[in-house]
């Protein structure tokens, strides 16, 4: 099982799903050439696959990190990047930083 998100057009997170594994394309439409464009057509957004292992840019079990964090609702997708962070937090009186190394707000 794999985990996708849907993006609206200003790739903000709308929704995460779980799918076919990336790996698994002997059930793919020939028309398609990844499982990611296949769930953009069916769903009409732009579709980008998360790992529920990668948080703060770091896999959980020491594999590979993938796009920065595990998305969620309302996260950003930074295409440059390639990667998902989470809204900037809002606490009175205090002010956040992107750390573009891990992809976490830091409290300044």
């Amino acid at each position: 099982m794999a985990y996708y998100t849907l993006l609206d057009e200003n790739n903000i997170v709308t929704q995460v799903i779980s799918g076919i594994d990336e790996n698994d394309t002997d059930n793919l439409p020939d028309e398609f050439s990844s499982w990611e464009e296949f769930y953009s057509n069916y769903h009409n957004q732009t579709c980008k696959r998360t790992s529920y292992n990668t948080v703060g840019n770091q896999h959980l079990d020491g594999g590979v990190a993938f796009r920065g964090n595990y998305a969620g609702i309302g996260f950003t997708y930074d295409k440059d990047n390639d990667v998902f962070y989470s809204p900037m937090p809002i606490q009175e009186g205090k002010t956040f930083t992107l750390n573009e190394s891990t992809w976490l707000w830091e409290r300044n």
